[in-house]
């Protein structure tokens, strides 16, 4: 049986590492070198700012905390970022990983559910509206203008 040097390479990374979701985030600037747009569209969100919109009180409580800053004790990231939902980025983020979706998502790469968005937009939560995923989704759009810029041929990082 034929496995590719690069997929047998990770199995055993993940052998020694443990499990992928227990990797350590690597920070929303790490993103930014590949995906400008997404950050750019991260950066504009009310998840960049998800902390700072809590008092001073809401931010000693960890009620509070788990939604709006919810990485701050364990990884030191304050607010909502792109490894909040994507999972922590140690295995995947390098280049060659990203490259090979399949590959990505084998060592810890998160594609985003709605189960997994309504761990903090639920009924308990203090909002006002209630959640709906189909238009938080478009409100939250990070990803339309790169796939357009790949579509396009104009992507610098999708060099071969």
């Amino acid at each position: 049986m034929r496995v590719p040097g690069i997929r047998l390479v990770s199995l055993l990374v993940l052998a020694a590492a443990g499990v992928a979701g227990g990797a350590d985030f690597v920070g929303p600037d790490s993103c930014k070198g590949c995906h400008p747009e997404a950050y750019e569209a991260w950066m504009q969100s009310k998840h960049a700012r998800a902390e700072s919109s809590l008092t001073e009180q809401q931010k000693k409580d960890g009620r509070c905390l788990s939604c709006h800053s919810p990485e701050q004790v364990t990884q030191a990231t304050v607010n909502v970022t792109c490894e909040t939902c994507h999972g922590g980025g140690q295995y995947y983020s390098p280049e060659y990983v990203m490259k090979d979706s399949e590959l990505a998502r084998l060592v810890g790469l998160v594609d985003p559910s709605e189960k997994q968005c309504r761990s903090c937009h639920d009924a308990s939560s203090p909002s006002l509206r209630p959640f709906d995923f189909k238009e938080s989704l478009k409100a939250i759009d990070h990803w339309s203008a790169e796939r357009a810029r790949r579509a396009a041929g104009t992507d610098p990082s999708a060099k071969k």
